[in-house]
């Protein structure tokens, strides 16, 4: 049997499929993340014990949801021959209280809320923006995190 993909990626430093390997030592918050060919790092700001090494988890999340939206919306627009020149996408994660949340169906004291504000640069309409920031809520990223998300986790 061929090596593991978690073994494969400590001897060589990348994994060799699509699929993300994580790996940090005990000792403090920096990770490496190895994703396919791609090197990242993630770590905890110093305000938060971490020696911010690359972006907060957090970050990375609203990342991957930026990413996604600005992909998402300048296909769309291609796909329609839409003058969209620019997306640019501003996110801000926080936690409130779920007393705060008027439309908010949660058990839990806390909630996490996600901020997102698109700019379109180009030359489209009002109706064009409009349906856009519809296709926004429809990128793949944005309906997994509003979708029930099951994890199953186990040691190996």
């Amino acid at each position: 049997m061929g090596a593991s993909r978690h073994e494969v990626a400590k001897v060589t430093g990348k994994s060799d499929v699509r699929g993300v390997v994580v790996r940090g030592s005990g000792a403090g918050f920096a990770q490496e993340i190895l994703a396919g060919p791609h090197r990242i790092n993630a770590d905890e700001p110093t305000s938060a014990g971490g020696t911010d090494t690359g972006p907060s988890t957090y970050d990375l999340l609203l990342a991957a949801l930026g990413s996604c939206t600005s992909i998402t919306l300048g296909m769309y627009a291609r796909r329609k021959g839409w003058p969209l020149d620019e997306v640019t996408v501003n996110l801000r994660h926080s936690k409130i209280h779920a007393s705060d949340c008027v439309d908010c169906e949660t058990k839990y004291e806390m909630l996490d809320r996600i901020e997102r504000d698109i700019h379109l640069a180009g030359n489209l309409t009002s109706e064009q923006r409009s349906r856009l920031l519809e296709i926004a809520d429809k990128c793949p990223v944005h309906r997994t995190l509003t979708s029930k998300i099951e994890i199953k986790t186990r040691a190996v």
